[in-house]
Parts: structure tokens; C-alpha cells; sequence
């Protein structure tokens, strides 16, 4: 079955960070493209949080090839780009609050640089030349150079800009209802607004994706897991890198639903102090949950005691899009020739938007991919069957 003249080569369901780097590199390798989203741009996950570009928080495997080839995209193929989503290359500071602390930081270094990380441990009494405001019960810290910080929120929306510029359409207020098919293969979307017809259709749907998915007839296990954050007043610079504690990176890949919070703190453009991090799976709900809030302005003081002395403006919540084996699903999907996937990052999102949507499109193009994208195969989940 022929498509129907004027139809796109490609439909992207989801305008947040993932549509929209996808709708980025899809109109840059020629192909004609419609973004349909059920809100407006950017209103999920991606304007939910912090725009984190990290490699220090990845062991070496398929997760940390995805980041270093997203750190090349935003340094190099969009640099030029930079300034419009405020991409800072300000470098991550890890640290640790004992001895013991430290000697699992220096075991991690030695396998990061041999995937190829560039870290540098730090001695205890050399931290504070990093960060001043910093406590002083330390065991030590590593530095990466290679982590960066974006505007998540203006990154999705000037790619947007962009991809239009190229032709791109972006329907908002249109929600998919299901999708056509000749035969097996999915030939567009079934929407409130009408059908679309399409080459490819691609889910990059956030936290929604798995119930996108099961409209086509697959498995996708992506869930929401819900997160906080807190927003100090703005003031003179006071945190100079993105700064974590250690055990950050094990949080990451909890699979535990209860809640878990590490102290992350980096500062803005605007002079506003951001601190994270909280993990909790516990559906779509909305309730602000002070006992997180507590937790988390109790671990960032005991980080930085100076921030005693600031006011909290606000906190806001997003939902992470979360995958049980903790790989996003990126490519296309064999049990349903003509749809493919870019989601389930949960807290990496942003960073590895590009690199996600960069592979992308080199399948849907026939290109030989950056590099291997079977560990994050969609057909890696067991098929459910749908009523």
C-alpha cells in the first residue's frame, strides 16, 4: 500500500526532549517530518527537570557509548547551537565523605577511563579549589571535565525551531488514539484530529511511551518514577560545578520503588540553586511529598551547610521515564515493521537525547549506526499480548 501524496516520511509522537532531537536529525538527513503532540512542547519530563549531560555517573557498557557519542553531538555537531539552550561545559565533581568513599571513587576512575572517560581524582585537601563553599568532612572527590549542563525546556524547543525551519510540522493538542496498519505494518497514526499517514512512526512518548506501545500491539515496561526538586532564591555564584555525592550513581540504577534521595547541587544561569534527588515509583500521583523534600534539604546542607542561610523559591516534580533493565529502547521495532522507539531514559534523558535520536535515524535511513544499538533493541521485551 502507497502512501498517500504529500504524507510526511516520518511522524514523532512526543515533543519533549526525545521528539524534538529526533525531529532535529530526521529534517537534517532529509526526511519530511510531523511531530504530534497531545499538550504543548515540552510539557512532560523534559520541563521537569535539570538538563543533566553526564558521563560520570555510567559504568563502562552500552549506556556509557550512548553518552560519550551524546557528548560528542553537543560539543562539536551543535556547538555552534550552544548558546541558545545555555550549554555549559562546567565539569561534574563527585565526592566523597570518607577514606572508604574515596577508594570506591578511584576503583570506579580506572574503569571509566578505560571505556573512555576523562577523570581526574581529586585529594581531599586539594577539593576546595573546586568548590569553595563545599563542607570540609571529606574523604575526597573526582572531576569530569565532560559533564555539562543544557536549559532542557529551551534545548527541546529551539531543536523544534529548527526542524520546522527545515519543513517540520508540530501538531500540539493532538492525542494518538491508535495506529494504521497494511497488514503488520504501521502505516501512521489514528488521532482525535484525524488519521496520518507516515513511512515511520516513531514513539518517543516519555513516561507514556509503554501505554503508546500496547496501542500498536508490543511490549514496552517504561514507567514513571517520580522525582523532586528544589529551587533556592537566586544569588551571587555559589556552586561552580555540577556536584553530587558518590552514591548518586548506585541510586541510578536502584530498581526499588520506595524513595531513595542523593544530594545533587548546581547552580544556573539566573544565579537559582538547584538541588536534587529523589527516586520513588509510585504511578502518575502528584502529591508533593514532604518527607522527600526533607530529606533531600537535610543531605544538600550537610554538603553545603552555606546554603542554611538562602530561601527556597519554589519545588517542582516530573515523572522519569524508567525501564526495568535501566537501557532506554531506541530503534525499530520488529514485532511492528514501521514503528520505532526513543525512550525510556529515565534520569539521563536530556544528555542522551541526541545520541538517541542521532542512531535513530541512521536506522531508519539504512546508515551504518555510531555504534551498537542492540542492547537497546525494543524486541529485547517479551510480547503482551493487547485486548
Amino acid at each position: 500500500m502507497s502512501r498517500p501524496a504529500g504524507t510526511p516520511d516520518v511522524v514523532v509522537i512526543g515533543a519533549g526532549a526525545l521528539g524534538a532531537a529526533t525531529a532535529y536529525f530526521a529534517t537534517a538527513a532529509g526526511l519530511s517530518v510531523e511531530v504530534i503532540e497531545r499538550g504543548a512542547i515540552v510539557s512532560g519530563t523534559t520541563s521537569a527537570c535539570e538538563g543533566n549531560l553526564l558521563v560520570s555517573d555510567k559504568e563502562a557498557g552500552p549506556e556509557l557509548d550512548l553518552a560519550l557519542l551524546s557528548n560528542r553531538l553537543w560539543r562539536e555537531d551543535l556547538a555552534e547551537h550552544g548558546e541558545l539552550w545555555e550549554f555549559e561545559a562546567k565539569g561534574g565533581l563527585v565526592v566523597a565523605s570518607d577514606e572508604a568513599g574515596a577508594a570506591g571513587l578511584a576503583e570506579l576512575a580506572v574503569r571509566q577511563r578505560a571505556a573512555g572517560i576523562d577523570v581526574e581524582l581529586v585529594p581531599v585537601d586539594e577539593v576546595h579549589d573546586y568548590e569553595p563553599h563545599l563542607t570540609r568532612d571529606l574523604g575526597g572527590a573526582a572531576f569530569y571535565p565532560q559533564d555539562c549542563q543544557v536549559q532542557p525546556m529551551l534545548m527541546a524547543a529551539h531543536l523544534l525551531r529548527m526542524a520546522r525551519e527545515r519543513g517540520a510540522r508540530v501538531r500540539t493538542g493532538t492525542t494518538v488514539t491508535g495506529f494504521l496498519r497494511d497488514g503488520d505494518r504501521v502505516t501512521g497514526v489514528r488521532t482525535d484530529r484525524g488519521d496520518v499517514h507516515a513511512g515511520h512512526v516513531v514513539n518517543a512518548g516519555g513516561t507514556w511511551a509503554g501505554e503508546i506501545a500496547a496501542l500498536a500491539g508490543v511490549e514496552v515496561p517504561v514507567l514513571p518514577r517520580r522525582g523532586f526538586i528544589l529551587v533556592t532564591e537566586p544569588v551571587p555564584r555559589t556552586v561552580f560545578h555540577k556536584v553530587y555525592a558518590g552514591e548518586y550513581v548506585a541510586s541510578t540504577q536502584s530498581s526499588d520503588e520506595g524513595l531513595q534521595t542523593s544530594t545533587v547541587i548546581e547552580g544556573t544561569r539566573s544565579g537559582t540553586i538547584l538541588i536534587g534527588s529523589s527516586r520513588e515509583r509510585v504511578g502518575f500521583d502528584r502529591t508533593v511529598s514532604l518527607p522527600a523534600l526533607r530529606e533531600m534539604a537535610r543531605k544538600a546542607l550537610t554538603l553545603y551547610p552555606t546554603l542554611g542561610s538562602l530561601s527556597l523559591m519554589r519545588t517542582y516534580l516530573g515523572f522519569r521515564p524508567y525501564c526495568p533493565d535501566h537501557l532506554p529502547v531506541i530503534g525499530c521495532d520488529p514485532r511492528a515493521p514501521g514503528l520505532a522507539h526513543a525512550a525510556g531514559h529515565e534520569g539521563a534523558g536530556i544528555g542522551l537525547s541526541v545520541g538517541s535520536a542521532k542512531l535513530l535515524v541512521q536506522a531508519l535511513t539504512g546508515d551504518r549506526p555510531a555504534i551498537d544499538m542492540a542492547p537497546f533493541a525494543p524486541e529485547r521485551f517479551a510480547l503482551q499480548e493487547v485486548s
